[in-house]
């Protein structure tokens, strides 16, 4: 859990970018602090920036292509990170979910957005900006494993829960109970050939089969 001040590690190869990031985060009314700042994922994994609860990656950090093995470092540490990108393709940022990143936010989507998906990604609730919401609403998908109701309750109540103990609570069941619908459903993801290891994930999935809206996030 991120204390009071949500702290950031900050990844992207141009000083004005860096440098505008902490100014929005700085004026922002929610408490958000660059500790870290650099041009390669290094910034991510030495003092100060290896503490941060959020990292914001720039995708593309040279002319190599998409940073994916990277962002599949950080997310594999168990880190949260919120995809931050020039970048508009919508395959690139459905492969990012699927790697586990929090969210996918393009460049253009300034400052309101990325402060909201940072303070979600540090308390680990589930952020869709336009430009994800986009790319998942035109992604039909014909591999949709087929949940059970009560499968799709669950997921549906913990996309808009603070907790899972709080899912227990509204749906009268045992938090084991929860884990074990939500483990049901990332098998069949799994078996289907379109994994999701992270909440996030799921909620791409959810949004891309028409379990869920993106307004009712």
């Amino acid at each position: 859990m991120p204390t009071e001040t949500v702290s950031v590690a900050l990844i992207d190869d141009h000083p004005a970018i860096l440098a505008g990031v902490e100014a929005w985060y700085a004026s922002s009314d929610q408490p958000i602090k660059v500790i870290a700042a650099g041009e390669t994922a290094a910034t991510a994994w030495t003092p100060p920036g290896d503490g941060a609860d959020v990292v914001v990656f720039d995708l593309q950090l040279s002319d190599a292509g998409p940073a994916f093995g990277e962002l599949r470092r950080l997310v594999d540490a168990g880190r949260q990170v919120v995809v931050y990108t020039m970048r508009d393709e919508e395959q690139t940022a459905l492969t990012c979910l699927d790697l586990g990143a929090a969210t996918y936010l393009t460049k253009t989507e300034g400052s309101r957005h990325l402060v909201a998906a940072t303070l979600a990604a540090a308390r680990q609730h589930p952020y869709t900006p336009p430009a994800l919401a986009g790319a998942l609403g035109t992604n039909a998908r014909s591999d949709r494993p087929r949940l059970s109701q009560r499968e799709e309750d669950v997921l549906i109540e913990w996309f808009q829960s603070e907790s899972k103990e709080l899912v227990a609570q509204r749906l009268n069941i045992k938090v084991r109970t929860v884990n074990t619908y939500l483990d049901r459903v990332r098998i069949k993801y799994a078996n289907a050939g379109r994994p999701a290891r992270t909440k996030a994930g799921l909620v791409a999935r959810a949004i891309q089969d028409g379990l869920v809206a993106v307004e009712d996030l």
